[in-house]
């Protein structure tokens, strides 16, 4: 070649948007990938059917606290060892409290007997007095142990903020897992299964 002489220039493409093998193709793509999550959604589902609930994990040693209870007497956090441990902070103004309470209740009858301690930590108000938690308790057929924060000891050592609010206890004292807002008796039942 000289250097007179010069290569033909190639028009550049004109192409237009997507064509239809294109889109099919992407469409199909993506499908067979929704599929194959699925089915590996489903396969870990069904290995799986004790999954937790919702719940933040902690690993932090339980304050050692002791709160006057409703009926009399006093409780010692600390002296709850070697059981699981379900700490639930609520009120008798708290409406979750009101919807949680009959979930936390059966779930006492029924993993009680297998080691399960639940400690309800009523937060005081002004207006909240023995009579109004008495009723309340009695109203919900609570038979596990009420405890009353009058100070507000317990809200400020356990670091809580909204209510219904469960902090779940391993046999060794450690703060485990933590949920805000209402819990079922099969929430509750899962946790303990993790921790006994």
């Amino acid at each position: 070649m000289n250097e007179h002489t010069t290569l033909p220039k190639r028009a550049p493409s004109q192409r237009r948007g997507i064509s239809q093998r294109e889109l099919i193709t992407s469409a199909a793509g993506a499908l067979l990938g929704v599929v194959i999550i699925g089915l590996v959604w489903f396969s870990v589902a069904r290995e799986n059917p004790t999954a937790l609930p919702a719940v933040g994990e902690l690993n932090r040693p339980a304050p050692d606290l002791t709160l006057p209870m409703l009926d009399g007497g006093s409780l010692r956090l600390a002296d709850l060892r070697g059981k699981v441990v379900l700490v639930n902070f609520w009120g008798t103004w708290c409406e979750p409290c009101k919807e949680e309470t009959p979930a936390l209740q059966a779930a006492y009858q029924r993993l009680q007997s297998e080691g399960l301690v639940i400690v309800g930590v009523n937060l005081r108000r002004q207006e909240a007095s023995d009579d109004a938690v008495r009723k309340f308790v009695q109203q919900y057929g609570v038979t596990y142990p009420i405890v009353l924060d009058v100070n507000g000891e317990a809200a400020r050592l356990f670091q809580i903020s909204p209510i219904p609010v469960s902090y779940f206890i391993d046999p060794e004292g450690t703060i485990r897992y933590v949920r805000i807002g209402t819990l079922t008796t099969d929430d509750v039942a899962a946790l303990f299964a993790q921790l006994r």
